[in-house]
């Protein structure tokens, strides 16, 4: 894990999206754009407003909402009879698992183009990202299966929690996801802004509805096929929770499906492993099990370096090999803080955050959070390992883009902990 994040700082960000022919209207694909939407009736005025400023021609889009069926409020908040025709209301039929890629599955087979993109309810994506995935799509080969836009976390400002978050977003989306692509390695890729060659999806059966991650078993699924993901230099905005609680229980989610993903594709090995390649396999392991299990080990690297260098009196040796498992120590334990700061700072610098760089410091403290997450993960695969657990939108304060007008979200049930019954806090 840290060789792969070290390693990435040193590989230059593939092309620039300024240096991409954009192609002609008459040459454009038509453009499918699915947006699986929840209790996200607080958001859907400005999802809407973000989907209609896509600058691509109306007769070629192809935006479809998905509802769940018993999701009378934001269903209500859809003004359909004045929706132009590029947008499409499909209702989810009842049944389960109640999942954000069981919802996908359900509207794959009406999709009408070519190109295929997901979006979350909060997102604002740049209004010339579909434009640009058609143009990279046009000059790569086939075998570039997928493109991964660039995540941003918007509403950085509201805590430190979303500043330490917008960080790690900097050094993922900016600089490790775009390394990996660079060097056709497999990327678990974000839950949106990802596109797709439609026919590619429909070959692999589309998403795995009882993955509670369902983008990192996908492009997982993509490298044992052959294909590779590239990197798409456009930003979409997000919104990042703010506060302990919500943030807490998306991150345990997140981990709960590198478990399962890893429990999925770790029955056959030795015949992945040889699907894969060697440098490929140990990076899709590092990715996926590793992301876990560092996680989980990772307080006790802090605290055997503070009992190491505070407690315990460790006299300096006269000869070299008596040094050595010392020293061994202290450069493995700087090679790990390096491999957690280093790629936010980088993406930081990429993205001209100089005053959020200020905060990487406290990286290896919001990492404590993060291992918690994944013991949180672990009980919740045992006890409910289909449980989707609900991020609320709509709540931010303040927006670094400007591109976004913050309103906040009544509390549900589901949101402040307390499921009215019969699962249906576990939804997409």
């Amino acid at each position: 894990m840290a060789t792969l994040r070290i390693a990435a700082l040193a590989i230059a960000a593939p092309v620039a999206a300024e240096a991409v022919a954009p192609l002609a209207d008459a040459d454009l694909p038509v453009y499918t754009v699915l947006v699986p939407l929840h209790r996200e009736a607080a958001v859907v005025p400005d999802l809407l407003r973000a989907l209609s400023a896509l600058d691509y021609p109306a007769a070629k889009l192809d935006i479809k909402l998905l509802l769940e069926a018993d999701d009378a409020e934001t269903a209500s908040a859809l003004p359909r009879d004045t929706l132009p025709a590029r947008f499409e209301v499909i209702t989810v039929p009842p049944g389960g698992p109640r999942t954000k890629p069981r919802a996908l599955n359900a509207a794959l087979p009406l999709a009408r183009g070519a190109l295929l993109t997901v979006y979350d309810a909060e997102d604002v994506p740049d209004p010339g990202q579909l434009r640009l995935a058609a143009a990279l799509f046009a000059r790569l080969p086939a075998r570039t299966a997928c493109l991964q836009g660039r995540l941003v976390i918007d509403n950085a400002g509201d805590s430190r929690l979303a500043r330490a978050f917008a960080l790690e977003y900097a050094g993922l989306f900016d600089v490790l996801n775009p390394a990996f692509a660079r060097c056709g390695l497999p990327v678990p890729l974000g839950g949106t802004s990802m596109h797709l060659r439609t026919r590619v999806v429909r070959a692999l059966h589309g998403w795995d509805a009882h993955n509670v991650t369902e983008d990192a078993d996908l492009g997982l699924r993509l490298a044992l096929a052959g294909y590779t993901v590239g990197d798409l230099p456009s930003p979409t905005f997000e919104e990042a929770p703010a506060r302990l609680g919500p943030w807490l229980g998306q991150r345990t989610r997140w981990l709960k499906g590198l478990v399962q993903t890893s429990l999925t594709h770790g029955r056959r090995p030795l015949a992945n492993a040889r699907s894969l390649g060697g440098l490929e396999t140990l990076c899709a392991a590092a990715l996926v099990p590793g992301t876990v299990a560092s996680a989980l080990a990772y307080p006790v690297c802090p605290a055997g370096a503070a009992w190491s260098f505070l407690v315990l009196d460790i006299p300096a040796a006269p000869v070299f090999l008596d040094n050595l498992s010392t020293g061994l120590a202290i450069t493995l334990f700087g090679t790990g803080l390096a491999a957690l700061v280093l790629p936010a700072l980088v993406g930081c610098a990429r993205r001209g955050w100089g005053d959020l760089a200020r905060s990487v410091p406290w990286m290896p403290v919001y990492f404590l959070l993060v291992s918690l997450a994944a013991w949180l993960a672990l009980i919740e695969l045992v006890r409910a390992p289909l449980r989707w657990n609900k991020t609320r939108h709509g709540l931010a304060r303040t927006s670094r883009s400007g591109r976004r007008r913050r309103r906040a979200a009544p509390a549900t049930a589901c949101d402040t902990g307390r499921d009215p019954g019969g699962g249906e806090c576990a939804s997409a």
